[in-house]
């Protein structure tokens, strides 16, 4: 069965409405001509005659009074799917959006970001969930809908990123500890015992290279996944562990940070979505909410 032209819907919606094909025609600006085959088309497609002669004038057919408020709505909702979206008006925005952060962003820039929400879109919520791994079928298949983090060099290009900040790397240690006093030297660094942060589970990184060079191995005892885990084992041992600044700045109150002694590389923290959500206004004032609160210059930890 061939699909019906839904062109003819805004026609019929025209004739309904006027009950003339010579006012139906001039409201279209087509010919009387083209008005009459149009309505010749429409009463083959819905088989019934739709507008009948009763003297001078045309009136509607039983059939023809039960599509006329039905076409009309449908009429009106195809325009308004077909027409560009109405400017924001985030005091009535009503949504939840879900974000994906990895361990310790949620202390760091979560209060902010919440507290920016309600002020400017109260009727929007925010879900946070914990970053596990850097899997992108959670923002593909809708169930995340903005993540933060590290972007993998393998990651696709199917995804939209855009750089929230540089990051780079402190020493922690419990408030007293040894370390806590005097200058720090690669060899005093080295001969602690240490946490290592892996989310894979792996027992080297970019700290383990650079000591090499300097003909040094640190010693590590202790293997955590997230950072929080690592600021929490340094408050009460003497474990020594090695955690981005900006994104520890608020887990690190209360202990004794420094800058390590050994070059590591800079991280840079990027927020990511889906192409799905790229031209969504609601989404879009999110991420310049977001992005916004990571440019805030961040407040030195003691």
């Amino acid at each position: 069965m061939a699909r019906p032209d839904l062109n003819l819907l805004v026609t019929l919606d025209v004739l309904l409405a006027e009950g003339n094909v010579a006012r139906a025609a001039q409201r279209l600006r087509l010919s009387p001509s083209a008005m009459s085959r149009a309505l010749a088309r429409l009463r083959e497609t819905t088989g019934d005659p739709l507008l009948v002669r009763a003297g001078r004038g045309l009136v509607p057919t039983p059939r023809a009074l039960e599509l006329r408020e039905r076409v009309s709505q449908l009429v009106v909702d195809t325009e308004a799917v077909l027409r560009p979206a109405e400017k924001l008006n985030l005091m009535k925005l009503q949504r939840t959006f879900t974000l994906r952060t990895g361990d310790g962003f949620i202390e760091n820039f979560g209060p902010e970001l919440i507290s920016r929400v309600n002020k400017e879109a109260p009727g929007v919520k925010l879900r946070f969930l914990l970053k596990p791994d850097k899997e992108i079928a959670p923002l593909r298949d809708g169930t995340v809908d903005l993540e933060t983090g590290v972007v993998d060099k393998t990651i696709g290009p199917e995804l939209h990123t855009q750089a929230l900040f540089r990051d780079s790397f402190v020493g922690v240690v419990r408030l007293g500890h040894p370390l806590s006093k005097g200058a720090m030297t690669p060899v005093r660094f080295a001969s602690g015992q240490h946490i290592f942060v892996s989310r894979r589970g792996t027992d080297r990184g970019q700290m383990d290279d650079a000591l090499k060079m300097l003909g040094l191995e640190r010693n590590i005892t202790t293997i955590v996944t997230g950072f929080s885990a690592a600021v929490a084992l340094v408050r009460g041992t003497e474990l020594i562990a090695s955690v981005p600044e900006r994104h520890t700045r608020n887990l690190r109150m209360g202990v004794h940070s420094f800058p390590l002694p050994v070059a590591v590389p800079d991280i840079t923290v990027s927020m990511l979505w889906h192409p799905r959500l790229h031209a969504d206004p609601a989404h879009r004032w999110l991420r310049g909410c977001l992005r916004d609160i990571c440019a805030t210059p961040a407040k030195k930890a003691t």
